[in-house]
């Protein structure tokens, strides 16, 4: 007799799914999907000898379908523990928000806003007045606007300003800016023609000058290179020169800065970085940054500079098409308000209390973390170690630079087994694999997950739990 005729059939196995209350916790129509996909392996499984139960038992065809039907309810987006080091982690959604920025984005979202309406006046109004006016008094700018990226800023910029023309920009900031897009390919897209100058490695203001007398030319742009150094026998044209050239030839100076950071460098143990305010008094007319960088806000493009560019980039078409909803503009407004406090900013948003919390601190996270570890009862022959180690700033900014930090490895196991048991634990959580050992950095973890991600170990590390 074929083992496959004494497979339960759907109707039976809905109805004792049915007093098992799975019809309770998922939409009925789910659970015969569930049953359906689960008989349709068994049928397969059996047929092959696989199947490692006796066929005509019920409990594993329930057990099965109800581990389905919690996959397919698991949201897709969830949150994670980012153990990795990476402050701005771009795979893992870059910079974390802080409480009043996600309070505030809760608040617009439960209801109807005056997102495009002017209370006042009790008329129509414009969403791209919000946080134009904290943008310019915290870079110093004329006025502000907000888009939904760095790189969506500075397609709007070119197209309203370049279109049909042409555009200087050195070839050795003719750089990637990540996901596989460049520079090059961002004027092509805005309309705009590229105007290469100077050499990869040397670039002087002479050779933007004469690029520009040869005609055609609308605007300057520069571009930090934030995700790359060029090093030794180097020279670039400075704000400054690009400035007065620009003042000359009557056309603007568009700073690519990238990284967005409103606090000196200095106070985050950080090398010198150009800030937005920097690039506006050294004489650039917009300066495009990230929201969601070193700033440490919601994804955004963050454009400043002065009046009358703003109101033309406002005007441009495009600016609808990369328009941000009453979420992001609440979660920046209140990201930006904490700037007016320095100190306040240093305590509350998440990129820059993780970048400035002392090594002593994260040294006696680690061996906290370690010791729970061990209580947890490690399988034999593993060992937890609270170590000095080094992360990383991320997202595109401060190539090469290492952050000092305090990690907890984890050694005797098959590291990269583990480190997928810790990513499929609720809640995930993300670490690295270093020399065949599991490695916690804590610079990135915050101090009230501490507890969590020693439970997500222990159950990772458990040896009765399956490996597939």
């Amino acid at each position: 007799m074929d083992p496959r005729a004494s497979i339960p059939g759907i109707d039976r196995l809905l109805e004792m799914a049915r007093r098992d209350g799975l019809d309770t916790d998922h939409p009925p129509a789910r659970v015969t999907e569930a049953l359906r996909v689960v008989v349709a392996e068994a049928r397969e499984a059996v047929g092959e000898g696989r199947w490692p139960w006796d066929p005509a038992d019920p409990a594993p065809y329930l057990q099965r379908a109800r581990g389905w039907l919690t996959a397919d309810a698991t949201a897709s987006l969830r949150p994670v523990i980012n153990a990795t080091g990476v402050v701005l982690h771009t795979n893992l959604g870059r910079a974390p928000l802080a409480r009043s920025a996600r309070e505030a984005m809760n608040r617009v979202s439960e209801g109807y806003t005056n997102l495009e309406f002017d209370l006042e006046a009790g008329s129509r109004g414009s969403r791209y007045h919000h946080c134009a006016a904290l943008l310019a008094e915290l870079t110093g700018a004329d006025d502000a606007l907000v888009v939904n990226n760095c790189a969506g800023g500075l397609v709007l910029a070119l197209s309203a300003l370049a279109r049909g023309r042409d555009v200087v920009v050195s070839r050795g900031e003719l750089v990637e800016i990540g996901g596989g897009f460049r520079i090059p390919e961002v004027l092509q897209y805005a309309g705009a023609g590229i105007r290469e100058v100077g050499a990869t490695n040397r670039t002087r203001v002479e050779d933007y000058r004469a690029a520009i007398r040869a005609g055609g030319v609308a605007a300057i742009l520069k571009v930090h290179r934030s995700n790359f150094r060029i090093s030794g026998f180097t020279e670039e044209a400075s704000l400054e020169e690009l400035s007065q050239l620009a003042r000359e030839a009557g056309v603007p100076l568009i700073h690519d800065l990238g990284s967005g950071l409103l606090v000196d460098a200095e106070v985050l143990g950080l090398p010198p970085e150009p800030t937005p305010t920097d690039s506006l008094r050294r004489g650039a007319d917009l300066v495009i940054f990230s929201g969601d960088k070193l700033l440490g806000g919601p994804q955004a493009g963050l454009i400043s500079g002065t009046r009358d560019l703003i109101n033309a980039l406002r005007k441009t078409p495009l600016t609808r098409a990369l328009r941000v909803d009453k979420g992001t503009l609440a979660g920046l407004e209140a990201t930006l308000r904490l700037y007016r406090d320095p100190d306040r900013a240093l305590r509350e948003i998440p990129v820059l209390r993780m970048l400035s919390e002392p090594m002593e601190a994260l040294r006696e996270r680690a061996v906290a973390l370690q010791g729970a570890l061990e209580q947890t009862g490690l399988p034999e022959g593993c060992r937890a170690r609270a170590v000095a180690g080094e992360g990383r700033v991320g997202g595109g900014t401060y190539p090469e630079h290492p952050v000092p930090s305090w990690t907890v490895r984890v050694t005797g196991l098959d590291s990269a087994e583990w480190a997928r048991r810790l990513r499929l634990q609720e809640p995930a959580v993300v670490a690295r694999v270093e020399e065949e050992a599991l490695v916690l950095d804590l610079r990135t973890v915050d101090a009230g997950d501490d507890r969590a991600v020693a439970r997500a170990v222990g159950a990772a590390l458990d040896p009765s739990e399956p490996t597939a």
